[in-house]
C-alpha cells in the first residue's frame, strides 16, 4: 500500500506541474503535504515535517547555490567565463567540446558534492554552448553527468568515502575500482547519451546566459579566471584529504576543515572574485554588488523549488517509506553485490535523496558482508550505483537540472532521470564484472 500511495503521489505531482500548468514549488508542497496524509504521518506531524524538509535542504544548499550563482555570475560578467570557454574550444575544438567541458566536471566532481559543482559549473556550460555554437543539452548533459558519476564512486568524495568507512572497506583500492567504472560511464552517460538530446530546446531562466561578447582586452587571463573558479575546489578537496590523512587534534587539520566546509569555501571564493573579477577589472564595488543582487535574483525561484523537493523527501522518509521497502528485500537470497545496489535503487525512488539511499543501504548490507564474505570495496560501488538510479521528482536535484535548463518536466525524465539510470546500470555491470575478475 504504501508503494501503491507513492506512486499514485508521484502521477499527481506530473499531472499539476504538465497539465494543470501549476508552479512547481506549489505543487510539490501540496503534493507533500497530500502524501504526508495519505502514508500515515499524524496530522500535527505534517507541517514540522515539511517545514524541516525544506529547511534542512535550503540549510545545507542555500548559502552554496547563493553563493554559487554568485561566483558564477561574476565570472561571466567579468569575461571569465568567455576566456575559459574560448581556451577550451581553440584547445579541443568546436566538435570535441562536450569532452572538455566532461573533464572538467568529472574533475571538479571529486571534491564537490553534485549541486555545488553543477551551480559552479553552470555559467561555464552556458557560455561554451553560446561560442561553439552547440546545443545547451549537447554541452550541459555531459557536466552533469561527469558530477554524478564522482558523487557515487569515487573517493574522496563524501559520499563513497562514507559508505567505505561503514564496509570498513580500503579506500584506495575503492578508488582504483571506482576510477575503472566511473570513466566508461562518464563517456557513455554524457557525451555519448546528450547526443539524443539534440532537438529538445532549453529556455534557461532570464539572465542565466550572457547577451555580451567580450573583447580579449577586456577579459581576465585564463590563469585567473581559472584559478579564481577552482578555489572552492582546491578548498574543498583539501579538506577531503586533511579528513582522510590527519589526526583530528591538530591544528592544520581544524583549519583545512574549517575553510573546506562547503559554506565557507564559496564565502572564501566569492570575496576573491570581488577583486579578481570586479575590482582588478576596473569595476566599482557598488557595481559588483549589483551583479550579486541579479544572481541572488535570477536563482531564488530555483531555491525554492529544490527546498519544496527536499520537503518531499522528508515526508517520504519520515512516514517509514524507505524503511518499509526495506525490509521487503533484506531477506532475498539475491547476490550481496546486487542485493545492494538494488536496496538503494528503491530507497533512491521512493526517497529521493541519493544520499539516504546510500547510507540506509549500508547500513542494511553491512552485516552481509561478514556472512558472505562479498568484497567491500565492490559493495561500497555496488552501493553508490544503485543510489543514483533515476532521480525521481522527489529529488532536489530534478528540480536543479529541470529549472536551471528551462526545460519540462517530461523533458527532464527524458535526459536527467535517463541519464541517472544509464549510470546506475553500468555502475552494476562494471561492478560484476569486475567481480568476476577480482573475486
Amino acid at each position: 500500500m504504501p508503494l501503491f500511495i507513492l506512486a499514485a503521489g508521484i502521477l499527481l505531482l506530473f499531472f499539476l506541474i504538465v497539465k494543470v500548468k501549476l508552479n512547481s514549488f506549489l505543487s510539490l508542497l501540496l503534493v507533500a503535504g497530500i502524501l504526508a496524509f495519505c502514508e500515515g504521518l499524524p496530522i500535527n506531524n505534517i507541517v514540522p515535517t515539511i517545514e524541516k524538509g525544506l529547511g534542512a535542504t535550503l540549510g545545507g544548499l542555500a548559502i552554496v547555490v547563493s553563493f554559487g550563482a554568485m561566483l558564477g555570475k561574476l565570472l561571466e560578467e567579468s569575461g571569465g567565463a568567455q576566456r575559459i570557454a574560448t581556451t577550451l574550444i581553440r584547445v579541443f575544438g568546436k566538435k570535441n567540446v562536450k569532452w572538455a567541458v566532461s573533464l572538467t566536471g568529472f574533475i571538479v566532481g571529486i571534491a564537490l558534492f553534485y549541486e555545488i559543482g553543477f551551480v559552479l559549473l553552470i555559467p561555464l556550460v552556458f557560455t561554451v554552448a553560446a561560442a561553439a555554437g552547440v546545443p545547451l543539452l549537447e554541452v550541459g548533459i555531459p557536466m552533469a553527468a561527469a558530477l554524478s558519476v564522482t558523487h557515487g564512486f569515487l573517493p574522496p568524495h563524501p559520499a563513497p568515502t562514507a559508505i567505505s568507512v561503514i564496509y570498513h572497506a580500503d579506500i584506495g583500492t575503492t578508488l582504483l575500482y571506482g576510477a575503472l567504472i566511473a570513466i566508461p560511464t562518464a563517456i557513455v552517460a554524457g557525451p555519448l547519451f546528450c547526443t539524443t538530446a539534440k532537438h529538445i530546446q532549453p529556455h534557461p531562466p532570464e539572465g542565466m546566459m550572457s547577451k555580451k561578447t567580450f573583447s580579449d582586452d577586456e577579459m581576465p587571463s585564463f590563469g585567473t579566471s581559472v584559478a579564481t573558479a577552482l578555489v572552492p575546489v582546491v578548498l574543498m578537496a583539501a579538506s577531503a584529504i586533511a579528513k582522510l590523512v590527519l589526526a583530528p587534534d591538530t591544528a592544520a587539520y581544524h583549519i583545512l576543515t574549517f575553510f573546506g566546509a562547503p559554506d565557507m569555501a564559496l564565502t572564501v571564493s566569492v570575496a576573491i572574485a570581488f577583486y579578481t573579477f570586479g575590482v582588478a577589472r576596473g569595476r566599482s564595488l557598488a557595481d559588483v554588488m549589483k551583479t550579486v543582487e541579479t544572481a541572488v535574483k535570477t536563482i531564488a525561484m530555483i531555491l525554492l523549488i529544490v527546498g519544496a523537493g527536499g520537503a518531499l523527501k522528508q515526508v517520504l522518509i519520515d512516514s517509514g517509506v524507505g524503511t518499509y521497502i526495506a525490509t521487503l528485500v533484506e531477506g532475498s537470497d539475491l547476490s550481496p553485490l546486487v542485493l545492494a545496489w538494488l536496496v538503494a535503487a528503491v530507497i533512491r525512488t521512493a526517497c529521493g535523496s541519493a544520499t539516504v539511499a546510500a547510507m540506509t543501504s549500508a547500513g542494511i548490507a553491512a552485516p552481509i558482508i561478514a556472512v558472505t564474505g562479498a568484497n567491500a570495496e565492490l559493495m561500497v560501488l555496488a552501493t553508490g550505483a544503485g543510489s543514483l538510479i533515476f532521480s525521481p521528482p522527489n529529488d532536489p536535484g530534478f528540480w536543479l537540472f529541470k529549472e536551471f535548463f528551462g526545460i519540462t518536466v517530461k523533458e527532464t525524465v527524458r535526459t536527467w532521470c535517463a541519464l541517472e539510470t544509464i549510470i546506475a546500470v553500468m555502475g552494476l555491470i562494471g561492478v560484476l564484472a569486475l567481480n568476476a575478475v577480482v573475486g
